[in-house]
């Protein structure tokens, strides 16, 4: 199953998106993998998660399969049919020559920009946290930071018997209104910490967030690290 819906998301030099469907064409025998894609107008740079509109593209899957998948999303009565404008949009959209065409492109490079620069602030941002360190956000909309933790809040979520990163996330919401998501829900190697943030607050927005992170983590650690 490939969940393709940043494919448009790509800010690191010299990468770029390339499809599962793509890496299927050219295995030996391209028939011996059942793929399912995903997109949606809910991400990528469109954000309309209110239309509900995507779709599933599947390759080598059974024909019986495939039937009830249509059955499935014919039980749906009601079309949603905004949701399906809003899907061919995002499937094609304006070509050059096209009445907006230019529109289309200045509003795309713009939002696709500014993603950029905030993942560029958000992974600077984390990075001057001490014992936080974050790779370059390459692509997509998060942010996933490994955190160094104090001997005596490990002690403490130990106690408490909770992940430590889950302790740290209720914390920093509690003291900053900023919601993160523990790193302990992605499988992360045992004995290490992370958590995801998002770098979608609004542009002119990120420096404050980031202040109010870095001056909560700051308390935090000046009071956990001369336990």
């Amino acid at each position: 199953m490939a969940d393709e819906v940043y494919q448009t998301n790509v800010y690191a030099a010299g990468r770029k998106f390339v499809s599962f469907r793509e890496v299927l064409a050219t295995m030996e025998d391209p028939t011996e993998v059942l793929l399912a894609s995903l997109h949606s107008t809910s991400k990528g740079f469109y954000g309309e998660c209110g239309l509900r509109g995507g779709y599933l593209e599947v390759a080598n899957m059974s024909p019986d399969v495939v039937a009830q998948l249509y059955k499935l999303s014919s039980v749906n009565l009601c079309s949603n049919l905004v949701g399906q404008i809003a899907l061919e949009t995002m499937v094609n959209p304006p070509r050059e020559g096209d009445p907006s065409f230019a529109t289309y492109v200045s509003e795309r490079d713009g939002i696709l920009s500014s993603l950029t620069r905030r993942a560029a602030a958000v992974r600077e941002g984390l990075n001057a946290m001490e014992g936080v360190s974050c790779n370059e956000v390459e692509g997509a909309l998060y942010a996933f930071p490994r955190i160094t933790l104090p001997a005596a809040f490990l002690a403490e979520a130990d106690e408490r018997g909770v992940p430590a990163d889950a302790l740290y996330a209720e914390q920093l919401v509690r003291a900053a209104g900023i919601c993160v998501v523990p790193g302990s829900g992605f499988g992360q190697v045992e004995g290490t910490y992370h958590f995801r943030t998002t770098i979608l607050p609004p542009e002119q927005e990120m420096a404050k967030v980031l202040e109010a992170m870095q001056a909560f983590h700051k308390v935090f650690m000046a009071k956990y690290s001369s336990k």
